[in-house]
């Protein structure tokens, strides 16, 4: 059996990781990942890109912004995998968010048919759920459906 290579060329790690090549070169743009040029002028990623982009991918899937994605990297060690605990300290300093995130979805699902107080009175439902749009009056927006 041939030996594992250390470096995966973009190509490599598109497929491995299921991302476009043009997305990880944007996440190599934006600081996400980090590739050594070859004298032929070609990237070579190390192997353990393939979680940072997994995290990546995850954490995007969950409406993560890139911006906090990419603080989260940067705490994390760059030529090995992330133990577990660096991992779990990560993921602590996001557990308020998701929580926050999980509340407004439950929200949502339970009582997007009714009033939204978005504060338009033209459902005559919303004449019952929110009469002389007192909703309005506390600000902009589907105040019902606003976790703060």
């Amino acid at each position: 059996m041939p030996p594992i290579p250390k470096e995966l060329t973009v190509g490599e790690l598109a497929r491995r990781s299921g991302v476009s090549t043009s997305a990880l070169r944007f996440y190599e743009r934006e600081g996400l990942i980090r590739s050594r040029r070859t004298t032929g002028n070609q990237r070579r990623y190390p192997r353990d890109t393939l979680r940072r982009v997994a995290f990546i991918r995850v954490s995007q899937r969950v409406g993560i912004p890139l911006t906090t994605i990419h603080d989260a990297l940067r705490v994390l060690p760059e030529g090995r995998a992330p133990t577990q605990e660096e991992w779990a300290c990560v993921s602590q300093n996001w557990r308020a968010d998701l929580d926050r995130r999980i509340a407004q979805l439950l929200k949502l699902r339970d009582e997007l048919v009714d009033c939204i107080g978005c504060g338009c009175l033209t459902l005559e439902r919303c004449v019952l759920a929110n009469p002389y749009d007192v909703l309005g009056e506390e600000g902009a927006g589907p105040r019902r459906l606003q976790v703060d």
